[in-house]
């Protein structure tokens, strides 16, 4: 965990980012070209002419604040520092907060996820949202779809299935009449746990995951909207399948923060 008072210098965070983005040496966004001088506090393509600054074309372009603010606020959400926690500790507005870290959660990449081998899976219902969940045993492998519907359905858990399940896995559910002959909907090998017989032996691990998302959005956000439920349970997943990528701001930034092409 980061001591604060390893916060770096201005000077070191933007050394950090223009490594990220540009590698040894500064080239222009547009035209690749490493003609580049340093003009009026910005960058300057001889070749195309150009004016850009460091961070003018990533989704930081829009900052406002110092870098070691933004880098502050970074590790906090990075370390799971709950909003108002963050709020007294960098001297910033509850609505900036929220802001930058609505922000991060858009810039996690992409990880789809097709599980396989045992997979279990179960759903829930949070506010207006129905969240159907699946855990590939063993691993920390999880997929997701969250229904705006009030109940599940078998053709919510079918399309699941085939957006997520790789055929011929083994799919270990509850006793919902929606997964019964599952199978022929799709090629997997199903088995249930009778929960009303306290059976829980092949859904244990979805159950976990269930209660630690609870956790997690009280924890860090309080609560949630049905309009964010769906981003947190996004920031979730990644976080609990990618923890490497929220080690610290640095591992963050290098699979988040990327130049935007210019056409």
């Amino acid at each position: 965990m980061y001591n604060l008072k390893q916060i770096p210098t201005e000077a070191q965070i933007k050394k950090y980012i223009r490594r990220i983005l540009f590698g040894k040496n500064i080239f222009c966004p547009k035209c690749k070209s490493q003609k580049i001088v340093w003009y009026e506090k910005r960058y300057r393509c001889k070749n195309c002419r150009l004016r850009f600054s460091l961070i003018s074309h990533t989704w930081l372009k829009d900052m406002k604040i110092p870098f070691q603010k933004f880098w502050l606020i970074l590790w906090c959400w990075n370390t799971q520092i709950p909003v108002k926690q963050t709020m007294a500790l960098t001297c910033v507005s509850e609505d900036a907060i929220r802001h930058w870290f609505d922000l991060f959660r858009a810039h996690i990449p992409d990880n789809p996820v097709i599980l396989e081998k045992i997979v279990q899976l179960d759903e829930a219902y949070f506010k207006r949202r129905t969240l159907i969940f699946g855990k590939q045993k063993g691993t920390r492998n999880l997929a997701y779809e969250v229904l705006t519907a009030t109940s599940v359905q078998r053709h919510h858990a079918t399309y699941f299935l085939e957006q997520h399940v790789k055929p011929r896995s083994k799919l270990h559910t509850d006793g919902a009449a929606i997964y019964k002959g599952i199978q022929r909907w799709w090629p997997v090998r199903h088995t249930r746990d009778i929960h009303k017989r306290w059976e829980f032996t092949h859904t244990s691990e979805i159950e976990g995951v269930f209660g630690n998302l609870r956790t997690f959005i009280r924890r860090m956000y309080h609560h949630a909207t049905p309009e964010k439920f769906p981003e947190y349970v996004s920031e979730f997943c990644a976080r609990f399948s990618l923890p490497e990528m929220f080690k610290n701001p640095h591992s963050y930034l290098e699979k988040s923060l990327k130049l935007v092409p210019i056409d």
